[in-house]
């Protein structure tokens, strides 16, 4: 063997290992730059399904909406009169107190059936006995009282029959107060209704323009009515027995108010 073959060079077995061993070395980073491809696809494909879900919550929202309220009163007079009328009579004990204040309650009621009140127009409101006392706590007699809650359609009749209860009931009469209300309000709620329901248009317009939009078709309406604003009620007075003239009365006019809560689409 020469010195060539023997130290200067590799020898062909050791050539061939390392042919053998390189591809291998070789083939490594590949499969690294294949895995990194893999995953980085991986990545990519997940943000392209959030990003169409997203897409797809922000095409399906509600429409653009406008919430207004409108009022509307319509306004009428009064064809029936409520008041209580009724008898307090003092006496030196119960039974008397009681015995007496129910004879002038009765004839009450009968005055009050002949000048037009109806029988299921009456109705016992109030029934009293009670005792009084001095300052050191004795008992001095006692007081029986009862009212009457009573319904006058006719409002022309009505000051004459107070008139004539308190002639017939003398002294011990008690009139609390009066009201007057409308006995059918269908009529001025639907006024109220239809001028409720005007007012929530133009209100919306006016807002919606301003804002560059457009009202469109109404998505909800919520009905907040007031059937009757709150009656005219007078002042408490006392009818003396001594009166000539029949009980002077004002019904004046009531107002009934509606208000509406209108949901709009814009446009």
């Amino acid at each position: 063997m020469s010195d060539t073959e023997s130290g200067g060079g590799p020898t062909p077995a050791a050539s061939n290992a390392q042919k053998q061993n390189q591809p291998a070395r070789e083939r490594r980073p590949a499969m690294a730059v294949l895995l990194i491809v893999v995953v980085l696809a991986l990545v990519v494909s997940t943000i392209s399904v959030a990003s169409v879900a997203f897409t797809r919550t922000t095409s399906s929202k509600s429409p653009s909406t406008i919430t207004v309220t409108g009022s509307g009163t319509a306004k009428g007079t009064p064809d029936t009169v409520n008041f209580q009328i009724g008898v307090s009579t003092v006496a030196k004990n119960a039974v008397d107190a009681l015995s007496q204040n129910s004879a002038r309650v009765a004839r009450l009621i009968t005055s009050l059936r002949s000048s037009g009140v109806a029988k299921n127009d009456l109705q016992t409101s109030d029934l009293n006995i009670y005792a009084n006392y001095d300052n050191k706590g004795n008992i001095t007699g006692f007081t029986a009282s009862n009212n009457l809650n009573v319904i006058m359609h006719s409002i022309k009749g009505a000051g004459a029959a107070i008139d004539a209860g308190a002639r017939a009931a003398g002294n011990g009469v008690q009139l609390n107060g009066l009201s007057f209300s409308i006995s059918n309000d269908s009529t001025l709620l639907k006024k109220a209704r239809v001028a409720a329901m005007r007012n929530a248009y133009l209100e919306a317009s006016q807002v919606a323009r301003a804002g560059g939009a457009q009202i469109g078709s109404i998505l909800r309406i919520t009905d907040q009515e007031n059937a009757a604003s709150p009656p005219v009620i007078y002042k408490t007075f006392a009818p003396t027995a001594s009166g000539v003239n029949a009980v002077p009365l004002q019904a004046g006019s009531q107002s009934v108010n509606v208000q509406v809560s209108v949901v709009y689409a814009l446009k």
